[in-house]
């Protein structure tokens, strides 16, 4: 696995990217835009996603995706949302049996479909691993030491990306709960935000502990009830990510939360943004999934209300405060 290809240059790929030429790898990374590849080309720099990184010279940016099909194992970094486009488009020119690295962290809209789900309907040949974990795109492109999740079904593969991409300072911890690794990374998004309201609308470090606290219970049940493991959820993939990106406005999902809580409205917001919070769009596929049921996720329902729904922020948490009381572990 000499040969990388890096699916996606938003700050999170292009970090990857980075991290991999470091490695000693020959990496290349896919663009959409055609200023990014070219800014990455000439200037050695992201400008638009990855402000103020010098970019290491040995990486190669291209806006065909053929040409970044010619790898021995992509990482797939586009936005959950568009994983399924690109990856059938991707499919017509991936070899059969390149390894696949999900590194998105979502939830399909529409079909409620894991990455993973999704990778399995448009490259069905292609082995795949996720790749998650407590990771700020800006500290593992400056080197900064990061532990992640590597979760894939077949431990020797997974054993091989491992040895591939990582570093002493960017650790992969290897598990075959594909799953649990992907629920984690997805709820986390929605409870950051949840966890940035709490912050702009100044109601405490209390209050976003027990929001935590309670939203890990959420993530942890709806983790069980898609085969997810609780030990999976405990770790770097689950409690890992959900503490680091529910205490940094480094997060674009709570700095979306803050700007919300502290009155700001949802278009005004997004229009000013380039980068995905993808906790916006996941939170509607989760609360869309447990509606039918008899499944309760207060905070990630409660949040589909505010976000999608223009439900009143305040109306919200009092709503959510005034919830009968009980047992902790129910």
């Amino acid at each position: 696995m000499e040969k990388i290809s890096v699916i996606g240059a938003g700050a999170w790929g292009t970090a990857l990217a980075q991290l991999l030429v470091a490695a000693g790898r020959e990496t290349q990374i896919w663009a959409r835009e055609e200023e990014v590849v070219a800014a990455i080309n000439k200037d050695h720099v992201n400008s638009v996603f990855l402000p103020d990184v010098p970019l290491n010279k040995g990486l190669r940016a291209t806006s065909d995706l053929g040409e970044a099909a010619a790898a021995d194992l992509v990482l797939l970094v586009t936005p959950a949302q568009f994983l399924r486009p690109v990856t059938a488009e991707l499919a017509a020119h991936l070899k059969p049996g390149v390894p696949a690295v999900i590194c998105a962290k979502g939830i399909e809209k529409d079909s409620f479909a894991l990455m993973s789900e999704v990778l399995s309907e448009t490259m069905p040949e292609a082995p795949q691993a996720v790749l998650s974990g407590p990771t700020f795109a800006i500290e593992v492109a400056k080197g900064l030491p990061t532990a992640v999740t590597l979760a894939c079904a077949d431990e020797a593969l997974g054993g091989r990306i491992v040895e591939t991409i990582g570093v002493p300072h960017f650790r992969p911890y290897w598990t075959d709960d594909v799953i649990g690794a992907q629920i984690g990374g997805a709820v986390k998004n929605v409870l950051a935000i949840a966890c940035g309201i709490v912050e702009g609308r100044a109601l405490g470090d209390n209050a976003r502990a027990a929001l935590m606290t309670r939203g890990l219970a959420e993530m942890m049940r709806y983790g069980a009830m898609r085969g997810g493991r609780s030990e999976t959820l405990m770790g770097l993939s689950g409690l890992g990510d959900l503490a680091l990106t529910c205490n940094s406005d480094t997060s674009r999902n709570m700095s979306l939360g803050i700007e919300l809580g502290e009155g700001r409205r949802m278009e005004d917001i997004l229009a000013e943004r380039r980068s995905v919070a993808e906790g916006a769009h996941t939170v509607s596929a989760i609360a869309d999934h447990v509606s039918p049921m008899d499944f309760e996720m207060p905070i990630c329902t409660a949040m589909d209300g505010v976000l999608n729904y223009m439900a009143d922020i305040d109306a919200t948490i009092r709503g959510m405060l005034e919830r009968p009381y009980r047992a902790e572990h129910g």
